[in-house]
C-alpha cells in the first residue's frame, strides 16, 4: 500500500529545534497520502482535504498529486483552497451570507446547503452563473456514535443538516448530491452503520442523486483502521445506488505527522512538582480543552508511572492553563525540550494569540532531513489582530 519509509524518531534532534514550534515531518505526511491514494484507487471514491482540520498550505505541493482538492467551511477557506491547492473546491457552511456567497460561487465546484431555505435563497444565483456548480443538501441521518456532544452533529436540536421529517422532496430540482458528516475519529465499521441509517431515512432520495459526500471523521491513516472494510463499504454503496462517493477527512490527512516542540521555562514546587512551559493549552492546544483527551509526550508517561511527576502548565496568567500531570525518568531541566505528539491536525488551525504569548513557529522537516521554518510570528501579527 505504501512505499515511503517513515523517519525513525531516534534520528530526529528535537533539542536543536526552535521552541515553541509546530513541526511537520514530510515522510509521515507522504506515508498518509499513499494510504489515501490507495483507498481512492481501490474504492473509486474521491478524497479531498478538509481545511478546517488541516490547512498548512506550505505542504500542499506534496499533497496535490494525491488528492482531488479541498473542502471549505467558509469563504476564506474556499479562497485558501483555490489559491494554494487547486483542484476541486467543495464548500459547506451552516449558513451563507448575501455578501460572501457570490464570491464563493466563483470559486466552488460543489456547494452544499444546510437547509432548503438556504437552497431556495441562493438557487437563482446558481442558475444564473456562467460556471457549472454542483449543488447538494446536507442531511442529518439522526445516527451518531460520537461520545462528545460538542462534536456530535446529531444531538437533539442540532442545527446541522436536514432530518427526514424536514426534508423537502418537492424542492430537489437542481440538487445533485447529499452530504452528511457525523463521524469523529471513527473506524469503517461506524461508517457502515451510519450508511444503514442514511439508507433507512433517505434511501428513496438516493436514486435521484449523482454523488454523496460522506464527510470527514474517517481515521483512515490511524493504526488499526480497517482500510479493507472501508473500500468494501464504498464499493457496495457506489454500486447499489449508482453514485459517486466523496470523503473529506481532516485528521486522516496529517494523523501522527508531527509535533509541538516546547521548552521548560521554570520548575517549582507547591504540594507537587510543577513546570512552566513556553506553550499554552488555551492558546496553542485548544483541542485538549474541548475534547476528553490529552497529547502524549515523547519520553513521558502518566503521572506516577515514572520516577518524577510534574504538573505541566503554560506561561499565561490563566490559572486554568494546565496541560496535565506527566511523569519522567529524570527531573526536568530549564531549556529541556518537551515534545507533544500528534499535534498537527485541528490543533494548528485553532490556535490563538491569547495573552500575547509567543506563538509557535511552523516548521517542516523535509524528506531530505533539513528543517525549514516556514512561518515565524511576531508582535506585528499579534497587534494586527486587534485593531
Amino acid at each position: 500500500m505504501t512505499q515511503t519509509q517513515v523517519r525513525p524518531l531516534e534520528s530526529i534532534d528535537f533539542q536543536s529545534m526552535p521552541s515553541p514550534a509546530f513541526v511537520l515531518d514530510e515522510t509521515r505526511l507522504r506515508h498518509n497520502m499513499e494510504i489515501l491514494e490507495y483507498v481512492q484507487q481501490e474504492s473509486g471514491a474521491s478524497i479531498i482535504c478538509a481545511l478546517k482540520g488541516y490547512s498548512l498550505w506550505s505542504s500542499f505541493p506534496l499533497m496535490r498529486p494525491y488528492l482531488k482538492g479541498t473542502t471549505a467551511s467558509s469563504l476564506w477557506e474556499a479562497e485558501l483552497g483555490a489559491d494554494t491547492f487547486g483542484g476541486e473546491v467543495h464548500v459547506y457552511a451552516a449558513a451563507y451570507g448575501d455578501a460572501e456567497f457570490p464570491r464563493i460561487l466563483k470559486l466552488a465546484h460543489h456547494i452544499s446547503f444546510n437547509s432548503f431555505s438556504q437552497w431556495q435563497r441562493f438557487k437563482p444565483l446558481l442558475e444564473a452563473s456562467s460556471r457549472k456548480v454542483e449543488a447538494g443538501i446536507r442531511i442529518n441521518p439522526e445516527y451518531s456514535e460520537n461520545k462528545t456532544p460538542m462534536y456530535d452533529p446529531c444531538v437533539p436540536f442540532s442545527r446541522l443538516g436536514v432530518t427526514k421529517t424536514e426534508f423537502r422532496f418537492d424542492l430537489l430540482e437542481g440538487i445533485s448530491g447529499l452530504h452528511f458528516h457525523t463521524l469523529s475519529a471513527k473506524n469503517s465499521d461506524t461508517l457502515e452503520r451510519t450508511l444503514e441509517a442514511v439508507e433507512r431515512n433517505f434511501g428513496h432520495v438516493l436514486p435521484q442523486m449523482k454523488w454523496v459526500n460522506f464527510g470527514g471523521g474517517h481515521a483512515i491513516t490511524a493504526e488499526g483502521y480497517d482500510v479493507g472494510r472501508l473500500i468494501k463499504v464504498i464499493r457496495n454503496f457506489r454500486e447499489k445506488w449508482g453514485v459517486d462517493v466523496i470523503l473529506e477527512p481532516g485528521e486522516a490527512i496529517d494523523w501522527r505527522t508531527g509535533w509541538l516542540v516546547s521548552s521548560v521555562l521554570d520548575t517549582l514546587h507547591n504540594g507537587m512538582d510543577l513546570a512552566v512551559l513556553d506553550v499554552s493549552i488555551s492558546a496553542h492546544m485548544p483541542d485538549a480543552l474541548e475534547m476528553p483527551y490529552r497529547p502524549d509526550i515523547l519520553g513521558g508517561a502518566e503521572a506516577g508511572e515514572k520516577a518524577h511527576t510534574y504538573q505541566l502548565g503554560g506561561g499565561t496568567c490563566l490559572a486554568g492553563d494546565v496541560i496535565g500531570d506527566y511523569s519522567f525518568d529524570k527531573p526536568l531541566e530549564m531549556g529541556q525540550r518537551l515534545v507533544f505528539e500528534d499535534m498537527i491536525h485541528y490543533t494548528m488551525v485553532k490556535t490563538t494569540f491569547f495573552n500575547g504569548v509567543k506563538h509557535p513557529d511552523i516548521a517542516i522537516l523535509r524528506e531530505n532531513g533539513t528543517l525549514e521554518v516556514v512561518r515565524e510570528f511576531s508582535y506585528q501579527d499579534f497587534k494586527g489582530r486587534l485593531s
